[in-house]
């Protein structure tokens, strides 16, 4: 039971994360203020969370191709989760994993859009 309202409160993350970033692309170039629209991360934040994804994708087919994967946080830090061995540990890592560089990249798409608006 735990599992599903894990699962289901990552996909209401996910999906609340979407929403957000398309009322920032329905957005005009200017808001009520005058101001120029922002972006969700700027120059620094867009190379660092693109550092971070590339990472996160590197992590992700490594532990595809290795069928391991490291555990993901801090009570289970030097874990690792062997496919054959913990099944249900792995998937949740590498969903996990999958589920934040598709986070971080989608921020970059937003941003990216942002900036280059025609």
């Amino acid at each position: 039971m735990r599992d599903v309202i894990y699962y289901s409160l990552m996909l209401l993350l996910g999906f609340a994360w979407y929403r957000f970033g398309q009322s920032l692309l329905r957005k005009g170039r200017r808001d009520e203020n005058d101001e120029l629209t922002k972006g969700v991360v700027g120059p620094v934040g867009f190379l660092m969370t693109a550092a971070v994804t590339c990472y996160l994708v590197f992590a992700v087919l490594r532990a595809l191709v290795r069928g391991e994967v490291p555990c993901v946080g801090k009570a289970c830090t030097g874990q690792t989760y062997v496919l054959a061995a913990n099944p249900g540990e792995y998937w949740a890592n590498i969903f996990y994993l999958v589920w934040l560089a598709v986070a971080l990249g989608y921020a970059m798409y937003v941003t990216f859009r942002i900036w280059f608006r025609a």
